[in-house]
């Protein structure tokens, strides 16, 4: 459950505190998350192929056993390789370990053999972008710092070392895409540019979530004008009462808040 239903009810539980004290550790800890270590066992390096092969007259021995197409198989899922960069990357990997008499199975090789053990090929995209449909996007801002002058040049010129802001505006998709952006000065309101923002989303969208700095009859007038099959959901600000001059779609949102409670709006609108 989204944790915003819960905020009354947690006014008296202290926020946890934690005291960090094997620094060594933690900060080895952080710096190992940039490595890239591949290991490959001895025992798959040692069975990795057979150079002596037979030929009886019904087809030559097989040259690599399965757990070499294993291998290959899981590092190229971790990297998520087609079978061709797979083998062009196996043989560097065999090549800085000086196993230069080992050799990488063929793609050809690979592909064939993948599919007789069972394992499915796997459909990797090849670059992020944008669906034909958006199902769902979400609208916010956030705050980002402008720096200036550094602390030598304030102390010199006497300059005011007091930091300003612009503002980001965005529409993430549920895909975690960013589908429009504005960039304003801090003392833009939130729900000024969703005109902008809106003007940049050429495609369909059925649900948009915003908070409650977005309630308003402008903004639900601009996305209806935009989107008029999206199920628009913003909760209600403070002390907001239905009335018939607002927004039809703001009305029923308002409607059911309250007849649902926060709760269950949330859940029956998939808020948060």
């Amino acid at each position: 459950m989204p944790y915003k239903a819960n905020l009354t009810k947690q006014h008296h539980i202290n926020k946890h505190t934690y005291q960090q004290s094997n620094y060594s550790d933690y900060n080895k800890a952080l710096k190992n998350r940039g490595r890239i270590d591949i290991w490959i066992s001895d025992d798959i390096l040692a069975c990795w192929q057979d150079d002596y092969r037979t030929h009886d007259g019904t087809g030559s021995s097989v040259k690599y056993p399965n757990s070499t197409i294993e291998a290959c198989y899981y590092l190229r899922m971790v990297f998520k390789f087609p079978l061709r960069q797979t083998q062009g990357f196996i043989e560097n990997i065999l090549e800085m370990l000086g196993l230069e008499t080992l050799q990488c199975p063929d793609y050809t090789l690979l592909s064939k053999h993948l599919s007789q053990l069972g394992f499915k090929t796997p459909k990797f995209k090849k670059y992020e972008k944008a669906d034909d449909d958006i199902v769902a996007i979400a609208i916010d801002s956030t705050g980002l710092k402008r720096f200036g002058r550094d602390e030598w040049h304030q102390e010199k010129h006497k300059v005011n070392a007091k930091r300003s802001w612009h503002k980001m505006h965005l529409a993430v998709a549920s895909n975690h895409l960013i589908q429009s952006a504005v960039l304003t000065h801090k003392n833009i309101m939130d729900d000024q540019v969703v005109d902008a923002l809106c003007t940049q989303i050429t495609k369909p969208v059925t649900h948009i979530t915003a908070d409650k700095m977005y309630d308003t009859d402008a903004v639900f007038e601009t996305l209806d004008a935009y989107f008029s099959l999206a199920d628009i959901v913003i909760p209600p600000k403070d002390n907001t009462f239905a009335d018939e001059s607002h927004h039809p779609k703001r009305m029923t949102n308002i409607i059911s808040y309250f007849a649902l409670g926060v709760t269950r709006w949330q859940r029956s609108k998939h808020y948060g």
